[in-house]
């Protein structure tokens, strides 16, 4: 849940983050928290103030670093800082607040207040407080570079989607246009016989955007990458297709897939030929789609600065521009009467795609992942014309409506 107190947001910021941020994705048990302090480590160690977040419960990040994490961040090695948020905390202060500034509609209702000591986080809650934490980390400037350690996919994906889908489901239930009318609620109240929405809803509304739009301009920056980790072999395969598809509708960019606990190729121990040919066939196709870095298996779990260092995770590269991931509109009106919607999507096959027009919006699903996006202003007096896969890329054809055109006297 997210602060229903205000806070000393400055607007000036939200379109940009000053740090770059990579976000660390992977499935379970593939080593991405490992690979996300190894990366914060590295990075360090070159002089770069870093920052690591993580939402384990189980504080894997704390093992690996070989220091305790907690609610409060701690410095993990010079230029280090580690920090794994308490959803609880989080969770009980934002519920009490609610609960004060609902107080009349609850002694009303003669609803009983609940302590702070019975409450526990719902589910989601860990989420929630890794999205706080990665924009009060963006806001506060003190870092140079944020590593986000992602919870396992697909929830990681689900997470990042999050922020998007509650300021449109906060648009949808209470419109801020409809805030003008704040001096015509007492009287709109007693004509219609129903109580209007309280003053504080609509201001509680209204800070949740602001919040939630901060989280979403550091996911959408241009210093904003994801680093998808997974073990070369099928289930990994598995696991960046998904990854792909879920990232791709997103319009989020992929800097690297780290190929984790790679068996060396010159081993005497025989046995290890099957998986060693099983780890090359899955990195062969992989680079087709993919920069990829690899990382080889220590033998052991990694555990402190040594065994972290010996990995050698890959570093940041500030040098080359990370390509910013656009959907372009083409104009084909001169050629074929049609305006053309241009979305990337590698890796889409036809058969998991479907699109449906529901007014100014497109409701886009690809496999297991639907995005409602809006569309832009020069396709919103069109009606849809059709739509192909074309190399990784789906191609929506729109043609000009006289009849959504608007109507002059």
């Amino acid at each position: 849940m997210f602060s229903t107190a205000p806070r000393p947001f400055r607007a000036s910021r939200l379109p940009f983050t000053p740090m770059r941020t990579i976000l660390i994705m992977g499935p379970g048990g593939s080593g991405r928290t490992t690979l996300a302090a190894a990366t914060a480590l590295a990075e360090a160690e070159k002089g770069t103030d870093t920052l690591v977040l993580s939402a384990d419960r189980t504080d894997t990040l704390g093992a690996a670093l070989g220091v305790g994490t907690g609610p409060t961040p701690v410095e993990a090695a010079p230029r280090l800082t580690a920090w794994r948020p308490d959803p609880a905390r989080d969770f009980r202060k934002d519920l009490a607040a609610l609960q004060d500034r609902a107080s009349s509609a609850l002694d009303l209702l003669g609803a009983s207040r609940l302590d702070p000591e019975e409450l526990t986080p719902l589910p989601g809650a860990e989420e929630l407080a890794l999205l706080r934490a990665l924009r009060d980390a963006a806001l506060a400037e003190r870092h140079d570079l944020l590593v986000v350690d992602l919870p396992p996919l697909p929830q990681a994906l689900a997470l990042l989607a999050l922020p998007e889908e509650l300021r449109r489901y906060l648009r949808r239930l209470l419109p801020p246009e409809r805030q003008a009318a704040r001096a015509l609620r007492p009287v709109l109240g007693r004509l219609a016989g129903v109580p209007m929405p309280a003053e504080w809803l609509y201001d509680t509304a209204a800070r949740w955007d602001l919040e939630l739009a901060a989280v979403e301009a550091v996911v959408a920056d241009r210093d904003t990458v994801v680093r998808l980790v997974a073990e070369p072999g099928p289930a990994g395969a598995d696991a960046l297709r998904t990854a792909g598809q879920g990232l791709a509708l997103r319009g989020l960019r992929t800097d690297a897939v780290v190929a984790n606990r790679v068996l060396p190729e010159a081993s005497p121990d025989t046995w290890l030929a099957g998986p060693v040919a099983q780890q090359r066939k899955a990195l062969e196709e992989w680079r087709e789609s993919y920069p990829v870095r690899t990382v080889a298996h220590l033998g052991r779990d990694p555990r402190g600065a040594d065994d972290l260092t010996a990995l050698e995770a890959p570093g940041v590269d500030r040098d080359t521009p990370v390509e910013p991931v656009e959907w372009p509109v083409t104009d084909r009106l001169g050629e074929d009467g049609v305006l053309v919607w241009h979305i990337p999507l590698p890796g889409a096959v036809r058969d998991d795609l479907d699109l449906v027009r529901r007014g100014d919006e497109l409701v886009v699903t690809v496999g297991r992942f639907r995005r409602v996006v809006p569309l832009p202003s020069a396709l919103r007096r069109c009606t849809v014309d059709g739509a192909a896969l074309r190399e990784g890329e789906l191609r929506i054809r729109f043609a000009p409506d006289p009849k959504l055109w608007p109507r002059t006297r």
